[in-house]
């Protein structure tokens, strides 16, 4: 996390969103949420209550399958 910035809690912006939605597929979660200047669990936890998921491409990348 940035040096400064503090974590934001409760409702998301619909910026914050259009963020996820474009960032979540290809990018890692702790990535996102310094950005966001969100934690990471509730990186997670909005991308999972909006089903949005890794490629597989990105995971592959990871050394997952």
């Amino acid at each position: 996390m940035a040096k400064g910035k503090k974590l934001i809690k409760g409702l998301w912006s619909k910026d914050e969103i259009n963020s996820l939605k474009k960032l979540y597929p290809r990018t890692s979660t702790r990535q996102i949420a310094d950005q966001l200047g969100r934690s990471a669990k509730s990186v997670q936890m909005k991308a999972s209550k909006m089903r949005l998921k890794k490629t597989k491409k990105y995971l592959k990348s990871l050394g997952r399958t």
